[in-house]
C-alpha cells in the first residue's frame, strides 16, 4: 500500500470527517468550470499541489505521479470546496486520471460526459470503452492482446545466470531478494530504479536497503549496477542503446516491482503491474533468450468460494475478482501465459502475505498482515478466519533466489506461502504470549476496529482502517478470510532437493523479533505489568539477618507472590515480577511492602559471581517501603556450587538490605521451607482464569518445563564447567552436556504431568 505524503497519516480520519460535511461555497468565487474538459483541467491543476514533480495533465494517473492515499482524501475535499465537483474517494482510487474523474462527475450530475480527445496521447493513455460495459474487463482484454505482439523466442540456455536484471529492489521483498541473489551465486545484478538519473537511482537504492536493515557496503556496490528506468514507459523508459545492451548482456530477469495498493482500481494499477511485465517479457525475448521470473501473488486466487489454491490449479475467474490489485496480478499472469506460447520461459513466484524477518525483525509497515497483527494485539480481538497464508520475508526471498539459479526450476509456478496459519493456532500463540484474545465474526471485528480507531486514533493503524472503510477492499478481505490454504507441492519438492528449509508456520517464535520492533514503533502492544497476570504462585521464606559483618541474630520472613505477564516475558527476558511483604524487626517493627520487585532467572547466563565458584540461579531486586514512608532496597542471590546439596541450593537465598541510596546495612540467609515448596510453587500455581482448562494446563506445563530446565542447567553448570576444564577442552563441551541435561528435565516434567 501507499505510504503517506503531505498531511501526516494521523490526519486521515480528520480529513474523512471533513468529507462527510457539505462544502460551503466560497463567497465571490470566480465562475466554476462546467464542461468535462474544463473540469478535468481544473482537477489536474489542483492535484499538482500534492505532487513533487511537474504539473499533472488530464491523462496522468495521479497515484503513479506520486499522490498518496492521504493526499487523495484532501484532493476530494479541495474539488468539492473549490470546484463544486463532488466525487467519492472510491472514484479517485478506481481511476485517478483527472479526465476520468471529470467524466464520472458529469455522468453523476446528468451532464454530457464526452470529452475532447487528448491532442497528444501519451503511452499511458487508456483506451475509451463503450458505455454500459465492464470497463475493467475491457481494459484487461486490451492489455492481454499486447502479449500477441511479442516476438517469438526459443528456450534459454539452461545455465545459472551470471548477470541478472532486477526490478523492485527498493521494496521490502526486492531489497531482501537483491542480497540473497548476491549470496546465492557470484552473479552481477543490474537494478532498475525509478529516478531522474542513474546517480539518483543509486542513492535511492542505498537508502531503501538501509531502511530495511540490508547492507549497502562497498562489496555490494561492486556487484550491483543501478540504472534509472520506469516500468510504466515503453521499453522501460531506456534509450535504444541501453535497451539493446541489456537484451544482449542479461542472462535472467527478475521482476519484483509492483504497485501494491488494495484501494486503487485496475486502471490506476495496470501500467505498472501489467504493462510493465509485458515490457520485461519483450526484453527477455529480444536477442538471446532469457528466463523471466515474475513475482506474482496468491491474490490471483482471491475469488470467494474458490476450493483450491495449488500451484497448477486454475486461478480465479477474472469477473469474480473485485479489487484492482487482484485483477492486475491476474492479468499479468494471463498475459505472461500467452507469452509462454510465443516461447517465453516465465516463472511465477506467488507469495501470500509477507511477514517480518525472523532474525532482524524488519517488517513492511504497508503490508496488510502488519495492520492486522497490530489491531489484534492492541484490541485483543481476532476476526474469524480459516487460513492465513503468511511467510517471513527471509524464507520467501531465499527460496526465490534459489529458483532463479536453478535452470530445472524455470518456467513453473511456485506458491511461496510457507505453511498456512489457522485460527486455533493464532489464538493459542496469542494466549501463550499472555494476550488472551476474543474471536469475533469478521464483520463485527471490522466495526469494532473502526469504532475504536474513531474514538482514539492510532496512526500506525491508519492503513488498515482506510482499507476497512472501502466496500471494494472489504470484499477482498472476505476472500482472504475464507479462502483455502495455499498448496505448495512443487515448492516443497524443490526445497527438499536443495536442502533448504521446508515451509514452516510463521508462529510466535518466528515473529518474536518482528513483534518487538512493531511494539517499539507503536504498531503492536506487548503484555505489560499492568495486564492481568498470566500465571502466578506464592513463595514463603524465613531465616536470620543481622548487621553486615556480624552473625545474623534476628528473624526475617518473606511472603511473596511471583507472577509473569506472558511466557514471552520469561523466554525473552528471563524475568519474574514480585509483590508482597518482608517482615524483619531489625529493619522496621512493621512489615515492609514491595513496591517494585523483579527476579532474574540465571542472570548473565550463569557466569560465576566475582570469578568464584558460585554460579547464580536467581537474582532478586526489590524496592521496599515501610509504614513510616522510609524506602529500602533488598538484593538476594540463589547460587549453585559443585558437589553441594542441590535441593537446598534451590531453596536458599542470601540477602542484603539497605536504605535507599545507601550501602547495605543488614545481611543474612532466608530459605523456603521444604514442606511449603511443593504446595506453593508447584501445586499452587494459578493461571489466568479466562483460559480454558486445557489452556491452563498447557500454560502451567510450559512454565514448569521452562523454569526447571533453567534450574537444571544452573545446578549442573558448576560440575559441567569443572569437568570441561579438567577433561574436555573443546569449546562446546559444556553446551553439549547442557543439551543432554535439558532433554532429561523435559522428560521428567512430561512424566510428572502425565501422572497427575
Amino acid at each position: 500500500m501507499i505510504e503517506g505524503r503531505g498531511p501526516g497519516r494521523a490526519q486521515a480520519s480528520d480529513l474523512l470527517a471533513r468529507l462527510r460535511r457539505p462544502a460551503a461555497p466560497a463567497a465571490g468565487h470566480e465562475a466554476r468550470p462546467r464542461t468535462v474538459d474544463q473540469v478535468a483541467a481544473a482537477i489536474a491543476e489542483r492535484a499538482s499541489r500534492f505532487l513533487a514533480g511537474p504539473v499533472a495533465d488530464v491523462e496522468t494517473d495521479l497515484f503513479d505521479a506520486g499522490m498518496s492515499s492521504v493526499d487523495a482524501v484532501e484532493l476530494v475535499a479541495v474539488m468539492a470546496r473549490e470546484l463544486d465537483v463532488a466525487v467519492s474517494l472510491d472514484d479517485v482510487f478506481a481511476d485517478a486520471r483527472p479526465r476520468r474523474l471529470a467524466q464520472r462527475w458529469a455522468k453523476a450530475a446528468g451532464l454530457p460526459d464526452r470529452a475532447a480527445a487528448a491532442e497528444s496521447p501519451s503511452a499511458t493513455t487508456l483506451p475509451v470503452v463503450a458505455a454500459g460495459t465492464d470497463e475493467d474487463l475491457d481494459l484487461i482484454l486490451a492489455d492481454l492482446s499486447q502479449a500477441d505482439r511479442l516476438p517469438w523466442s526459443s528456450r534459454p540456455e539452461p545455465v545459472p545466470p551470471r548477470r541478472i536484471l532486477l526490478t523492485g529492489a527498493t521494496g521490502f521483498l526486492g531489497s531482501h531478494l537483491l542480497l540473497d541473489l548476491l549470496r546465492q551465486g557470484d552473479a552481477h545484478v543490474v537494478c532498475l530504479v525509478r529516478a531522474e538519473d542513474d546517480r539518483a537511482a543509486e542513492r535511492r537504492l542505498g537508502e531503501a536497503l538501509e531502511s530495511f536493515g540490508q547492507s549497502w557496503s562497498s562489496e555490494v556496490r561492486r556487484r550491483v549496477t543501478v540504472l534509472a528506468a520506469d516500468l510504466r514507459q515503453p521499453r522501460l523508459g531506456l534509450t535504444g542503446e541501453r535497451w539493446e545492451a541489456l537484451a544482449r548482456e542479461t542472462d535472467a530477469i527478475v521482476n519484483v516491482a509492483a504497485a501494491v495498493d488494495f484501494l486503487r482500481g485496475y486502471p490506476s494499477l495496470r501500467q505498472t503491474n501489467v504493462r510493465g511485465p509485458l515490457e520485461l517479457a519483450e526484453l527477455a525475448m529480444t536477442g538471446r533468450p532469457k528466463p523471466l521470473h515474475h513475482v506474482s501473488s496468491v491474490a490471483v486466487f482471491n475469488e470467494i468460494g474458490i476450493a483450491r489454491m495449488g500451484e497448477d490449479d486454475p486461478v480465479a475467474h477474472i469477473d469474480r475478482l473485485v479489487a484492482g490489485y487482484d485483477k492486475s496480478k491476474w492479468a499479468a499472469e494471463a498475459a505472461l501465459r500467452r507469452a509462454r506460447e510465443h516461447g517465453l520461459t516465465a516463472t511465477f513466484l506467488r507469495p501470500g502475505a509477507i511477514g517480518g524477518h525472523t532474525r532482524t525483525g524488519v517488517y513492511n509497515p504497508s503490508d496488510l498482515s502488519t495492520g492486522l497483527i497490530g489491531a489484534i494485539s492492541r484490541y485483543r480481538t481476532v476476526p474469524a478466519f480459516k487460513y492465513m497464508n503468511l511467510a517471513p520475508v527471509d524464507w520467501v526471498s531465499r527460496t526465490a533466489a534459489a529458483i532463479v539459479f536453478d535452470p530445472q526450476a524455470w518456467g513453473h509456478n511456485y506458491n511461496l506461502t510457507g505453511r498456512a496459519e489457522t485460527l486455533p493456532e493464532l489464538v493459542k500463540d496469542m494466549k501463550l504470549a499472555g494476550m488472551n484474545v476474543r474471536v469475533a465474526n469478521w464483520r463485527d471485528w471490522k466495526d469494532d476496529l473502526l469504532a475504536r480507531h474513531e474514538a482514539e486514533p492510532v496512526p500506525a493503524l491508519d492503513s488498515i482502517v482506510r482499507i476497512m472503510r472501502s466496500p471494494t477492499a472489504l470484499k477482498l478481505f472476505e476472500a482472504l478470510m475464507f479462502g483455502p490454504a495455499a498448496a505448495a507441492d512443487r515448492t516443497e519438492a524443490f526445497l527438499a532437493r536443495h536442502g533448504l528449509p521446508a515451509p514452516e508456520r510463521y508462529d510466535a517464535k518466528a515473529q518474536l523479533k518482528t513483534f518487538e520492533r512493531m511494539a517499539e514503533d507503536g504498531v503492536t502492544r506487548l503484555p505489560s505489568r499492568e495486564d492481568p497476570p498470566y500465571l502466578e504462585f506464592d513463595e514463603r521464606m524465613r531465616g536470620l539477618v543481622g548487621p553486615v559483618g556480624q552473625e545474623p541474630d534476628t528473624r526475617c520472613r518473606t511472603a511473596f507472590t511471583l507472577s509473569i505477564a506472558s511466557m514471552y516475558q520469561v523466554a525473552q527476558h528471563r524475568r519474574v515480577d514480585v509483590r508482597g511483604q518482608v517482615v524483619c524487626e531489625r529493619v522496621h517493627p512493621e512489615p515492609l511492602t514491595v513496591t517494585h520487585g523483579e527476579i532474574w532467572v540465571r542472570p548473565d547466563e550463569g557466569v560465576p559471581l566475582r570469578h568464584g565458584n558460585d554460579h547464580p540461579l536467581l537474582r532478586y531486586r526489590l524496592v521496599l517501603v515501610d509504614r513510616d514512608g522510609g524506602r529500602w532496597w533488598l538484593e538476594g542471590w540463589k547460587t549453585a556450587r559443585a558437589r553441594r546439596d542441590l535441593w537446598k541450593q534451590t531453596r536458599t537465598l542470601e540477602i542484603t538490605i539497605g536504605r535507599e541510596g545507601e550501602p547495605a546495612c543488614y545481611a543474612g540467609v532466608v530459605q523456603v521451607p521444604g514442606k511449603s515448596f511443593l504446595p506453593d510453587q508447584i501445586d499452587g500455581i494459578r493461571v489466568d482464569p479466562r483460559l480454558s482448562s486445557q489452556e491452563q494446563r498447557l500454560a502451567k506445563l510450559s512454565w514448569l518445563s521452562w523454569f526447571f530446565v533453567q534450574m537444571g542447567m544452573g545446578l549442573a553448570e558448576p560440575s559441567l564447567r569443572a569437568g570441561a576444564e579438567l577433561l574436555d577442552l573443546r569449546r562446546d563441551a559444556i553446551d553439549r552436556d547442557k543439551d543432554k541435561m535439558q532433554r532429561k528435565f523435559r522428560k521428567l516434567i512430561r512424566q510428572r504431568e502425565q501422572i497427575r
